[in-house]
Parts: structure tokens; sequence; C-alpha cells
């Protein structure tokens, strides 16, 4: 039986929540950074930061020798895919996050192209217990990966609102939407929706039609948080405050200049780290960074700030995780 498109929990919905713009659409949670960027500012960042901006050479060391192995994976173990895409293995279930694992992020093969393979092709996946989204981007939403994954009619989809039909599209026939603070039960795996400080679409006229969310995972035994996309807000305190402490957190660290635009969307390294201090999360990972220019800063300078800021912020250095892409680690 299929499962149904929302699921009960925490949110209250008999009133308008303030997340839900009145006649439809969504917006980022109070104490939420405002975009203060102008039309200036766009076409700068398009036709001059972007165009102009070239890959300096790949470090070593960026990606593990050999592939993991998904399906060998054991309790309370994390693989990097690369980007935002992780495989985690709680409660006894195998999830994949924010499945990007193709070349491009853009439709019909328009887009930043990746400059490192993921660690698995699509059609290389084992079969999944379910698949996470946070929200709907490119990069976050591949659709010719999820269309080459084997098992769409039996895996499980979760995702914010609005995103079903998406899915149902592709295939899928077990598709749950989550509003923040609502939660879903899979066996010993409860999947919470969470805020996150970003935005959603895929083309020109459907901009925050779909909600975004960072998501949490909680088995009996350890509680891991995953931020998709998000800026830095007042929500992760609440957040931390109310479902804290994580064991993990996993934090975008890349894509984040010119500040007047990314301000509002993507966390600098400094921010992730207060973000994992605000979650109250014992250990961070720093992610969507290495696979893909989306911005014109250095793409390989974000894992050393992100170190460096854990060591200022007194987080601890060791707890700022930086993983080769196909790293597999206990947490």
């Amino acid at each position: 039986m299929a499962a149904p498109d929302r699921a009960s929990g925490a949110a209250n919905l008999s009133e308008r929540p303030y997340h839900h713009l009145r006649g439809g659409g969504f917006r980022n949670p109070p104490g939420s950074p405002r975009n203060s960027a102008r039309l200036r500012d766009y076409l700068k960042f398009l036709l001059w930061d972007m165009r102009w901006k070239r890959l300096p050479p790949l470090p070593p060391g960026l990606a593990s020798s050999t592939p993991p192995d998904l399906a060998g994976l054991s309790e309370n173990q994390i693989a990097w895919l690369g980007h935002a895409c992780f495989a985690i293995k709680l409660g006894g279930r195998l999830v994949l996050t924010d499945p990007y694992l193709g070349d491009v992020a853009g439709p019909m093969a328009l887009g930043p192209r990746r400059f490192l393979p993921p660690a698995l092709r699509a059609h290389e996946l084992p079969r999944l217990d379910l698949i996470a989204i946070s929200h709907n981007h490119y990069d976050h939403v591949d659709v010719a990966a999820l269309k080459a994954y084997r098992w769409r009619a039996e895996t499980p989809v979760v995702c914010p609102l609005g995103l079903a039909p998406l899915f149902r599209k592709l295939g899928f026939i077990q598709v749950v939407e989550l509003d923040w603070w609502q939660d879903w039960q899979l066996g010993d795996l409860t999947v919470t929706a969470l805020p996150a400080v970003h935005f959603s679409g895929r083309g020109l006229f459907d901009r925050n039609r779909t909600l975004w969310a960072s998501l949490a995972f909680a088995s009996p035994a350890r509680k891991v948080w995953f931020g998709g996309d998000t800026g830095y807000g007042a929500c992760f305190r609440e957040i931390g405050e109310r479902y804290g402490p994580f064991d993990l957190a996993l934090i975008g660290i890349g894509a984040y200049t010119p500040r007047v635009i990314m301000e509002a969307s993507h966390a600098t390294p400094e921010e992730a780290v207060q973000i994992a201090r605000d979650l109250q999360a014992r250990a961070a990972v720093g992610m969507h960074w290495g696979s893909i220019m989306l911005t014109p800063e250095d793409p390989f300078e974000a894992p050393v700030r992100f170190r460096q800021a854990a060591l200022e912020q007194q987080y601890g250095e060791a707890n700022a995780w930086v993983m080769q892409v196909g790293e597999v680690r206990g947490f």
C-alpha cells in the first residue's frame, strides 16, 4: 500500500504557519537573513564572476581510492558520495540523501558541470530503505539519477511539501510529504522535517512554490541532522533546543560568495560551525563542496576555513570532519 502524501507530527496546520504564504508558496523562518541583492548583483555574478572563473588544480586526496560498499554499511556509519549525497545506516535502515549523482546540475544538460565524479553512479546503488530529499534544486534532485535507480517502486521517498508529484512522475509509489516539525516513522527510524534558510525552484516561474527543509534522522541510539542547503538563521538554536543534541550534523560549507546573494541561502564555513554549535551537535561533516562550482570562490578553501573556524569557535578542530568523497565513517 502506498504511504500517505503527508505525515502527522508536531506542526499544527489548523492555523497557517508563518512559513506558509497566503495564496500559496513558502518563506524562510523568522530571524533569517534577507536577500538584499539587486539585478546588477545577479548580472555581475552570472556574466562576470562565473564566466571568467577557472577551476584551480584539484588537490590530492579529494576522493577515496575505492568506492564505498553501501550494502555493507554497519549501523551508525555514513558514506559521502559527494556534494550533499550521503548514505546513512541508522535504525537498521539504509538512507540516501539528496541524490545528485550525474554530471550536470541543470535542465537539458545545461548548468554547472561536476569536476569530480561521485563515489557511485545511480545504477550502482543497492536497494535503499529510504530516499530523503531536502528541496528541489537540480544539485539535490537529479532526475536522470533517480530514473536510473532500479528500485523506485519499492523504495519510499520523504520530501518537503509539494514535491510528491515530481517523484510519482518518476515512478516512485511511496512518497511522504512533510511540513516543518512533522515526522514520519519507518520501523526504528524517525524522520523529521525541520526549518532551513533557503528557497526552492526548478524553473523561471516556480520559485518557493514547494517547501525546503533540513532533516533529522533518529534511531533509539543516535541522531543525525542533515542540512540540505541553508544559510544561517535563528531557527537552528530552536532546533537544537527542541531536538538536540545530535550525534552528527551534515552541514553545507561551500557556495557562499558573493555574500550579497548567498547570505540568505548558503552558510559560510564559519557560519556552518555556528550552526553545529546551535544544534548541539557533537561532530559536524562539511558537505556541499569539492564536486561542482556553483559560485566563484576557490572551491577548495571551504574545508580549511571550516576546521579553522571550529578551532576559533572552540568547537574542536577534530569535531569538524572533512571527508573524502567515497569515505565511510562511524559516528
